[in-house]
């Protein structure tokens, strides 16, 4: 059976922004029904690269197609799930609230409540988003990244803060989307959490891909992910 097209195929991308160079000539794909995490530390140009798919920066080189489509157009939006790493617009808002309202924006949406219990939000469902933790607005996040149920899902740091159970929640919801075929891609600075969900990792490193390939390609030498990581890149930005 031939491979199906990649939901994201990205091509000598590179950005510059205030006259800096933020990304370099950025190769990266992303097949359905597979999870490739991206890593690398902060300042490296994940989020930006996250912001060039979504439509948000327009790339000085190179080329993107999202699920067939240009970045932004309405044909690329349509199945994509964005989760960032915060949400401001949504402060005031209850959680319960929120992901009921952005279910009514979908023909065939999650069911608001399934998402709620699976990620623990009925807890807090009626609490103002402002006043929830660092990882229960996280799994808000999520959850409304997931609501449309999107064909492709960029997943920016999305267990950060999360307690364990949480954290645990959340990986075995990425399974399954996984498993039903959405393709995933995932940032994170948890080494642990590359190892447990990836299918390919690439570690970005001053705009640049350094090195990439799944966790047994990367680990074959002996050495850990995390230590592959540190001789890869060099120490982030504060």
């Amino acid at each position: 059976m031939p491979e199906p097209d990649p939901a994201l195929t990205i091509e000598g991308l590179s950005v510059r922004l205030g006259g800096r160079r933020i990304l370099s000539e950025v190769n990266l794909g992303v097949q359905p029904g597979r999870l490739t995490a991206l890593l690398g530390p902060n300042g490296a140009g994940k989020t930006t690269l996250i912001r060039c798919c979504a439509g948000l920066i327009t790339p000085d080189g190179g080329r993107i197609s999202v699920l067939g489509a240009a970045p932004g157009t309405p044909a690329a939006l349509a199945g994509v799930g964005m989760m960032p790493q915060s949400t401001g617009a949504w402060s005031g808002v209850r959680p319960g609230e929120l992901l009921r309202y952005l279910s009514s924006l979908y023909g065939e949406p999650h069911d608001p409540a399934v998402l709620q219990a699976r990620l623990g939000i009925d807890a807090y469902a009626r609490i103002p988003y402002r006043r929830l933790s660092g990882g229960q607005q996280q799994a808000v996040n999520l959850a409304g990244a997931l609501i449309g149920r999107p064909k492709l899902i960029f997943l920016d740091e999305p267990t950060a803060g999360m307690d364990p159970h949480a954290r645990r929640a959340t990986w075995g919801l990425l399974r399954e989307l996984r498993t039903a075929g959405v393709a995933i891609l995932l940032t994170t600075h948890a080494m642990e959490e590359a190892e447990a969900l990836a299918d390919q990792v690439s570690i970005l490193d001053g705009g640049v891909i350094k090195i990439a390939g799944t966790v047994a390609e990367l680990t074959a030498g002996g050495a850990s992910l995390e230590e592959i990581f540190l001789s890869s890149t060099h120490p982030g930005t504060p």
